[in-house]
């Protein structure tokens, strides 16, 4: 088994079962405590686990919400494949919303120079990104800046959402699966981004395999409210055939 392959079992026992034991594991898989304890030090950093006392939990059940910084620093091959694949998604001119998010934030840093298009963003730092080139219109929304995500929200966000029309939304999640949509820790942002799909003619969740499977405090969106999922080549083929069942466009970067 690669590591990748075991890290996704672990990941897989550890959201069945609410808790992974190392020595468990390890007899289980046939590997060193050491090897173990590599692999949930990998899960916590790429966010899916935190670690406790001769194991892990997984952090939904924790309602446990990694920052920004810590995302963007794992997953980073994969992200940029999914940024790069989201392109062929953008319309030739006209408008787009850029959800707050690790792997959006790559998607804002590839955006073509030769093309017009006005940009609707909830984040200061994409916003300070894209304010700079001169083919782009950036709407930043204001409000509160939640510290952990860097995302605006509550009411001065929500209020121009409503009057807004866009051809594409690309969209962040941090939790996807087939009984309860695309979830997310804080209520606040879920507002928001539910208030983007709905100022959307279109929907591309931009998520990469990790998320898929696990499921967050506040639902923003059922899958049939998404247009396509872009993701890795990391997705389980069951569940990318599982996600089309549903009515969704999968794309494996």
């Amino acid at each position: 088994m690669y590591p990748e392959e075991r890290q996704q079992e672990i990941l897989r026992r550890a959201r069945e079962a609410g808790r992974v034991d190392v020595v468990v594991l390890a007899e289980a898989l046939e590997v060193t405590t050491e090897t173990i304890r590599r692999d949930l030090t990998v899960l916590e950093r790429a966010g899916v686990l935190r670690r406790v006392h001769g194991g892990a939990i997984p952090v939904e059940r924790l309602g446990f919400e990694p920052g920004l910084a810590v995302r963007d620093e794992v997953m980073t091959a994969e992200k940029e494949r999914i940024a790069k694949a989201a392109l062929a998604e953008l319309p030739d001119d006209g408008s787009v919303i850029i959800d707050a998010g690790s792997t959006t934030g790559r998607l804002a840093q590839v955006l073509p120079a030769d093309r017009e298009l006005t940009v609707v963003v909830n984040s200061p730092p994409l916003a300070s990104v894209l304010a700079t080139r001169g083919n782009l219109t950036v709407i930043m929304l204001g409000g509160r800046v939640r510290g952990r995500t860097l995302a605006t929200v509550d009411d001065w966000a929500l209020r121009p959402l409503a009057d807004l029309h866009v051809d594409v939304a690309f969209m962040a999640t941090n939790g996807c699966s087939i009984a309860n949509g695309l979830t997310t820790p804080d209520p606040a942002e879920a507002a928001i981004k539910r208030a983007m799909i709905a100022a959307s003619e279109r929907s591309v969740l931009l998520a990469d395999h990790t998320k898929f499977g696990n499921t967050y405090f506040a639902r923003f969106a059922a899958l049939q409210e998404i247009d396509m999922v872009i993701t890795d080549a990391g997705l389980d083929l069951t569940l990318a055939a599982e996600l089309s069942a549903a009515g969704l466009e999968v794309v494996r970067a």
